[in-house]
């Protein structure tokens, strides 16, 4: 059976494009970009189109369905990734901490950092908890994750993905805030 390297090449680049962009597309769809995802849905669709038509006009070559698989998965892991890295919209982590680690004032430790956070009292199974609320872009998840690792090691952490948010304290005062912090650290690590 004669192997054709370059339509091989090809099958798999257009299904990684096609992949890549369908996780892109949904991602937008998701959150609510109404202009543009429609547009990347008549890319992704055209795309799909001309890559099943070169497999399905040659599945007795099962080097082509192969590629065509292949082009399958590393189109999911692309598109992952580039969510990843978009990280549009924001989060809401909930974290809840023990009552014992009030004296830490986790709360204020958060704000001076940059975060809004709005803090309740509750009871846990062991007792008294603070619940803490804080909204910051997804871009920034995995910074926050570290950051009440490093003030509370026992806290319980939830992260949700809000639709809507409208109000509140999220201003442009948390971004300067937080922007300021992170030219002061700057200014620190330079010295």
């Amino acid at each position: 059976m004669q192997v054709d390297w370059l339509m091989l090449f090809t099958i798999f680049s257009i299904n990684v494009v096609y992949v890549t962009l369908n996780t892109i597309r949904m991602m937008l769809t998701m959150k609510g970009y109404q202009l543009i995802a429609p547009f990347l849905a008549m890319i992704e669709i055209t795309i799909y189109v001309v890559g099943l038509g070169l497999v399905l006009d040659r599945l007795d070559n099962i080097w082509n369905i192969v590629a065509y698989a292949l082009g399958f998965g590393v189109g999911i892991f692309a598109g992952m990734k580039m969510e990843d890295k978009l990280a549009l919209g924001y989060i809401l982590v909930t974290a809840i901490v023990p009552a014992t680690s009030m004296e830490k004032n986790v709360p204020e430790e958060l704000r001076a950092r940059g975060y809004g956070v709005t803090a309740s009292p509750a009871n846990g199974r062991e007792g008294g908890r603070e619940v803490l609320e804080i909204l910051t872009p997804r871009k920034n998840e995995r910074q926050l994750y570290e950051e009440i690792r490093q003030i509370e090691p026992k806290a319980f952490v939830i992260s949700y993905e809000p639709k809507y948010i409208s109000g509140g304290f999220w201003t442009k005062q948390v971004r300067k805030r937080r922007k300021r912090i992170k030219q002061m650290e700057q200014m620190n690590e330079n010295v």
